[in-house]
């Protein structure tokens, strides 16, 4: 049985990656962060019914002790670095926390699997926030970086570090250039489910105001179910390479609000308030992602379209809404 090692297991791309890598037959260890609320957590793994066939260890990005001991115990064929602090608005609040999670952090795995499993394949999960300011319309694997936030900054030295230990040591080591992708599981700080929770607390009476910031950047967005698949497929290859994972398709923030509202049957034009407050310092205005290489190399396509993700979106936040209220 291949043994698989997830940090960030208990996000989304963590919870569907487990999934996937379940059904693929792996034994599956996660990364996770001492709290002492252990079992809120795993939220992700319980609603996905897989949480009792994971095994879950302490460990911390931050301490590279803790990744050492994990790597030495578990012994993976294939680590999946998925651990960040990955909400980009609070990078400018908190840069240094951000740099050292999801910058200096891969190197600190890298340095765990260096020193206790080097012959281990490694994938990074990178971020089409590394292009920020677009040199190019459509963003390829070779077109220049210019993050314009500190996640973006981070991410772009987690990407290059990843590259640099695959050409000096030899490891086995991809980085997945991940353009935007939702679910369910998304977390609520995220626009999507913003916006797709405010859609169902607006339908059912519980709020009457959606607040959001520029609704007019432009995304490239596909369902995190597919990517995750690409991420696995990078590790299946004789040769680790770097990989775009995109639609090819951009869309606007307010166009993907009004799919949200007129699929619950609102006009969102009613409900949309622009708040100044949720503006960036520095704006992302559009990314759209060119995914050729991986559709060539890895025979990888998104099979879920962005209408039928934002609707599976919405009705799940009704039916969590209507079980919580149901509850209370």
């Amino acid at each position: 049985m291949r043994r698989a090692l997830i940090t960030g297991i208990t996000g989304q791309d963590g919870a569907y990656l487990s999934q996937l890598l379940i059904n693929e037959g792996y034994e599956v260890f996660g990364v996770i962060r001492r709290s002492s609320h252990r079992g809120v957590e795993d939220h992700r793994l319980r609603w996905l019914g897989i949480a009792n066939r994971v095994t879950l260890l302490d460990g911390d990005l931050s301490d590279l002790s803790s990744l050492v001991r994990i790597v030495k115990e578990t012994q993976p064929n294939e680590i999946y670095n998925l651990a960040a602090q990955s909400f980009v608005a609070s990078s400018w609040r908190q840069p240094v926390l951000t740099a050292n999670v999801t910058a200096v952090g891969v190197t600190n795995l890298l340095e765990a699997m260096r020193a206790e499993k080097p012959d281990a394949r490694f994938y990074q999960a990178s971020s089409s926030e590394m292009f920020g300011l677009a040199q190019q319309p459509q963003q390829n694997e070779s077109t220049p970086f210019y993050p314009r936030s500190p996640y973006g900054v981070a991410k772009l030295y987690g990407h290059w570090i990843t590259v640099n230990y695959r050409e000096s040591f030899g490891f086995h080591a991809s980085s997945g250039i991940l353009f935007n992708h939702e679910s369910p599981l998304r977390g609520i700080e995220f626009v999507t489910r913003k916006v797709t929770d405010g859609a169902a607390r607006i339908k059912l009476g519980i709020a009457n105001e959606l607040h959001l910031g520029n609704i007019d950047a432009k995304r490239d967005w596909g369902h995190a179910c597919d990517y995750v698949r690409a991420m696995w497929l990078m590790l299946q290859q004789d040769k680790p390479d770097d990989y775009v994972i995109a639609t090819g398709r951009t869309t606007s923030v307010r166009e993907m609000c009004r799919i949200a509202f007129d699929y619950v049957g609102l006009d969102m034009s009613k409900h949309l308030v622009i708040d100044p407050a949720f503006y960036r310092p520095a704006e992302v205005e559009v990314l759209l992602g060119d995914p050729a290489k991986a559709m060539k190399r890895l025979g990888w396509k998104p099979e879920v379209g962005l209408e039928h993700m934002i609707e599976e979106m919405v009705d799940a936040d009704l039916e969590r809404i209507k079980a919580h209220k149901d509850r209370a």
